[in-house]
């Protein structure tokens, strides 16, 4: 069974407050719930972590491996478009990644256009709503059928 880990950025804790005709009225609990509900579907474990620092996040990416998790479902939020310490744990940690926004970033502000992790990761999503951390853990699962991991 595979173990994938799920993070959230920073001030996805407020969904469902925060600039809902941009981010839809769904709470991070109910798309907690959601994905849980898909990862018994899929038969694969997930872990679940939201938080507003950076840090706590670079060492959530960390611990990944040795926690036994094979992939990573992350929406980094602003640090997307802000954070290298994310890029690098991603990619020092070598677990596959696919980064995941509810928002379409490029059809927002410019400054949300670049992703600093999209080159390390082996895929993103975004637009979706809700779906996208669906949809992100779909192809998640998926690659790591794929590739045997």
């Amino acid at each position: 069974m595979f173990s994938i880990l799920v993070l959230h950025g920073p001030n996805l804790n407020l969904l469902g407050l925060r600039e809902p005709g941009i981010y839809g009225s769904e709470t991070l609990d109910n798309i907690n719930r959601l994905l849980q509900q898909e990862a018994e579907t899929l038969g694969v474990k997930i872990s679940v972590l939201q938080s507003n620092h950076e840090g706590v996040l670079v060492d959530a990416i960390h611990s990944a491996s040795s926690e036994q998790h094979q992939g990573i479902v992350i929406n980094a939020g602003a640090y997307t478009h802000t954070s290298v310490a994310i890029r690098d744990a991603i990619s020092g940690v070598n677990i596959p990644t696919v980064e995941v926004h509810l928002s379409n970033i490029y059809r927002r502000e410019e400054f949300r256009h670049h992703s600093f992790i999209a080159p390390v990761a082996i895929g993103q999503i975004s637009g979706f709503g809700s779906e996208s951390y669906i949809l992100g853990l779909k192809a998640i699962v998926n690659y790591l059928q794929k590739s045997g991991s």
